[in-house]
């Protein structure tokens, strides 16, 4: 199992800009396709975000020209850039492996966007 702990959520106003870590166990992480989750009030985790490895990348079309996804194998440590952030991008967002039962879930890391 992948160990996770998310980091760099934030308050941001619509427009802007964040970007999230999430450090992996190092046993094994280059061997897993990662991916960021999130989770809105009232609604289910969902897939956003995908990177195999080493570095194919795939995204929901809710967040495609706004989010990239990267990963750095040598750090054990998978990232979101997020730009262009809208309100509707509010939840929390946790990182995991893809698909998800090769790791436990983090505490996740907050995103707040005020409009």
């Amino acid at each position: 199992q992948v160990q996770v702990v998310e980091s760099g959520g934030g308050l941001v106003q619509s427009g802007g800009s964040l970007r999230l870590s999430c450090a992996a166990s190092a046993s094994s992480f280059s061997f897993y396709a990662m991916g960021w989750y999130r989770q809105a009030p009232g609604k289910q985790r969902e897939l956003i975000a995908s990177i195999s490895s080493p570095s194919r990348e795939q995204y929901v079309d809710s967040v495609k020209g706004r989010f990239t996804i990267s990963r750095d194998n040598a750090k054990n440590t998978v990232y979101l850039e997020m730009n262009n952030l809208r309100p509707e991008d509010t939840a929390v967002y946790y990182c995991g492996t893809v698909p998800s039962r090769y790791s436990n879930w983090g505490q996740g890391t907050q995103v707040t966007v005020s409009s």
